[in-house]
């Protein structure tokens, strides 16, 4: 069987909607073919879930596609243009490393973006190489798939690829390729490069195509633009109480790092945090803290705003009028996101029902767990097994009172106490992907060749809320140490 009867038969399904929006928005270019691609992770599962054979593509011929050296029948690679406000700063940006081969069209009919991120230059790539180091590429998959198995909306990873070729950052690095699945790459910076670059008639285009693809119960509204922007907003505002209930910090919310289908994408500096503390910052580059984990719902609001001001000329012919009408469903995403972080936290305390007090209830146990460093996972975790001795907050009388009135609040509602507590079991994770533990693994897989760590870590974070023996020794917090800890782009 020759290599190209293989390729035919991997279970490729593609469609390429994204053609048919002006030409604008994309470039049609292919990856950039590598020296002696190497498979080092495959996601089975989602394989299978994606109608693709998991056989075929771990073979040489399959490799050929995840490492863009063979283009699959039916797909259209290109790259998508966009702008973004990064840190606050708007710029002209794009897929400067990453290439959508297509939409793969499932069994079941639910359609995927494929990208091959560090696929080499595109138009967009300005000054840099268009490429992936192993290392980022790894954190992505391991993160991305622990995000899913936590019940987090987010982009998936299919395979990471070594290319056989160095790239060079501040030292030379192992050059690796991320196969990405999506719903879509559609960003709120796409919009803003729309509303920049484009005309009236483009930007309606892609906000037509977004419902199309995103959104079709908004078409069906007497204003479908407005509906869009509100669906939204719903969205984001669910996503990013999700983010803060796992104690998830993105590290980069830029504009053109938002995903309009409400998933978590482009995971760069993105980390975990251990010690509760709402200034919480990882990411190098985020010297004055913009994205902190306590900014994140703030920031994401201001980054709807500046996609409703990118709609504008969509809401009404009139300026003023249009940006009342933004105005009004801007102001919606604070109480949204309040709502369903208030609805998580009770749920991570055991309580059904609700009372007036319950936000007090839950600040003041963040508060004490602030005031005496105490693990932000292991705090529920422990709260969840009544297993408090090991914790920061046993004994201290701060604590001790807040349990007192936890205690009379789980008494005032009706379900019984097992309830209760399978409740906590649900919403609170026993393992998250520990920022050493990741990088454990990301050194053994660079240094070493190594990726049984990596693979026994994203076994391991497979249930995260089944409280098994196994998951023991991933609880554990990382040794004292005195630098902080530092994560970076990876670009």
């Amino acid at each position: 069987m020759t290599m190209e009867s293989t390729i035919m038969k991997t279970g490729w399904s593609f469609d390429n909607t994204y053609t048919g929006l002006p030409a604008l928005f994309y470039t049609a270019t292919n990856p950039t073919p590598v020296r002696s691609p190497k498979l080092v992770i495959f996601n089975s599962s989602l394989a299978n879930e994606l109608g693709l054979d998991s056989e075929v593509l771990q073979s040489n011929a399959g490799m050929e596609i995840l490492a863009g050296n063979k283009t699959p029948e039916g797909a259209f690679p290109l790259a998508q243009a966009y702008a973004g406000h990064q840190f606050g700063h708007f710029t002209m940006l794009g897929d400067g490393r990453a290439i959508l081969l297509g939409e793969q069209i499932t069994p079941s009919g639910k359609r995927f973006d494929i990208q091959l991120k560090g696929s080499g230059r595109t138009p967009y790539s300005r000054r840099g190489d268009g490429r992936a180091t192993l290392g980022p590429m790894l954190r992505e998959y391991i993160i991305s798939e622990a995000m899913q198995v936590l019940g987090i909306p987010t982009t998936r990873s299919l395979a990471v690829a070594m290319t056989g070729e160095p790239v060079y950052r501040e030292t030379e690095q192992p050059g690796a390729i991320l196969t990405r699945i999506a719903s879509s790459h559609l960003r709120v910076g796409t919009f803003e490069y729309a509303a920049k670059w484009g005309t009236k008639v483009e930007l309606k285009a892609l906000a037509d195509y977004t419902i199309k693809r995103h959104f079709p119960e908004a078409g069906a509204k007497g204003d479908p633009y407005l509906a869009l922007l509100k669906e939204i907003i719903k969205q984001q505002a669910e996503l990013i109480s999700r983010w803060q209930l796992v104690g998830f910090i993105h590290g980069v919310m830029n504009t053109d790092n938002m995903a309009l289908s409400g998933e978590t994408i482009d995971y760069g500096p993105c980390a975990f945090m251990d010690t509760y503390d709402p200034a919480t910052v990882f990411s190098s580059i985020d010297v004055h803290g913009r994205y902190a984990y306590g900014n994140q719902p703030h920031i994401a609001a201001w980054n709807l705003s500046r996609l409703a001001e990118a709609m504008l000329p969509l809401f009404h012919q009139d300026e003023e009028q249009a940006v009342k009408l933004a105005q009004d469903e801007i102001v919606d995403f604070s109480d949204r996101y309040q709502e369903h972080w208030l609805a998580g936290m009770r749920a991570k305390l055991g309580i059904f029902n609700q009372e007036p007090e319950d936000e007090n209830l839950v600040e003041d146990i963040l508060e004490i767990m602030h005031k005496h460093n105490a693990d932000y996972t292991n705090t529920f975790r422990a709260l969840t097994l009544d297993k408090l001795e090991n914790t920061a907050l046993f004994g201290t009388s701060e604590f001790i009172d807040w349990q007192t009135r936890w205690k009379l609040r789980l008494g005032r509602q009706q379900e019984p106490k097992e309830e209760s507590r399978q409740l906590m079991k649900s919403s609170n994770p026993s393992v998250i992907p520990r920022n050493h533990r990741v990088e454990e693994a990301l050194e053994a897989a660079v240094k070493h060749n190594d990726y049984s760590v990596a693979k026994r870590l994203l076994e391991v974070l497979k249930n995260p809320f089944e409280y098994t023996p196994e998951q023991e020794e991933y609880t554990a917090l990382p040794a004292p140490n005195s630098c902080k800890y530092r994560t970076f782009c990876g670009t």
